[in-house]
């Protein structure tokens, strides 16, 4: 059902373009750099909301009725309560796992939609659904809350280090979705843009999200094994506190990707984010080869 999938991200998306920044880059050699690491929002790909699971409210409460009426459900209630029982669904299995002694969780965004829909049913909002392909009504509602287009020069800037000899991955905020997305919008995988299957890294499957540093303790421990010490690893991203911060505690080198308006993060005046200097600041992906290769 993956072509399915893709092509629902494909029928919805449309060319974006970055909006500029004005952040001044910082550019310098960063050489010996054996591994890139990438986030994908924001970074490799444009995020028409900033992230996922941004956007404005109206317009998500909207995309939660359409989405259910493209698999079939007919959403009686009002959408923007609807989206309030999907976001308390997040957040009471977020909760959950806090208590548990998560530092930063994450959902199974299909668990999500299938305790949503019951609670929608359970207040007559919708009718008793039976065989709704959770996965479908999962990308048809993100499609329209967090349209995404592949940034500028991602595919040059991959094949170029990829060319170059350099290891490959990607750690991410992200669901079932995201990896859908590359083979839909450039009709190549992840894997087949160079990124290792054992160097990608997802939230959902972890059951945890940046700026946890587990997902970035994994990547370590997996590059450790092919033998490539942190301190030749560099970590690429477009959040102080998400990305170049856990990246730098354990030790990669980083690169602020500062290339989108919507999505760039430098989290001025967090407490989090005291002292974080990533190592290089880029306002286009291909200007990191010139840091590294």
């Amino acid at each position: 059902m993956t072509s399915s999938y893709r092509e629902i991200i494909r029928r919805h998306s449309r060319p974006l373009q970055p909006l500029d920044t004005e952040e001044p880059s910082r550019r310098g050699s960063l050489q010996p750099i054996d591994a890139v690491l990438f986030d994908i929002y924001g970074t490799l790909l444009i995020s028409g909301s900033g992230d996922i699971g941004g956007g404005d409210a109206s317009a998500r409460g909207e995309a939660v009725a359409a989405a259910l009426q493209a698999v079939g459900v007919v959403l009686r209630g009002p959408p923007e309560m609807a989206l309030q029982v999907w976001r308390a669904e997040i957040d009471r299995r977020h909760q959950e796992a806090r208590q548990a002694g998560v530092d930063f969780p994450e959902v199974d965004i299909l668990e999500v939609w299938r305790g949503a829909l019951a609670e929608w049913t359970a207040r007559g909002w919708t009718a008793p659904a039976s065989g709704v392909d959770l996965a479908a009504l999962a990308v048809e509602f993100e499609v329209r809350a967090n349209p995404v287009w592949p940034m500028p020069g991602m595919l040059q800037t991959l094949e170029t280090l990829r060319a170059a000899g350099k290891t490959l991955g990607v750690i991410s905020n992200a669901q079932f979705f995201t990896r859908e997305t590359f083979p839909a919008l450039v009709e190549r995988t992840l894997d087949d843009l160079g990124c290792e299957p054992d160097l990608q890294f997802y939230s959902y499957q972890h059951a945890r999200a940046k700026p946890s540093l587990a997902l970035y303790q994994l990547a370590m421990a997996a590059l450790q094994r092919r033998g490539i010490s942190p301190g030749r690893v560099l970590y690429v991203g477009n959040d102080i506190r998400n990305d170049i911060g856990p990246a730098a505690r354990c030790g990669f080198r980083t690169a602020l990707f500062a290339g989108d308006a919507r999505s760039l993060r430098r989290r001025e005046g967090d407490p989090q984010c005291a002292g974080i200097v990533p190592d290089v600041v880029v306002r286009k992906l291909c200007d990191l080869v010139d840091c590294i290769v």
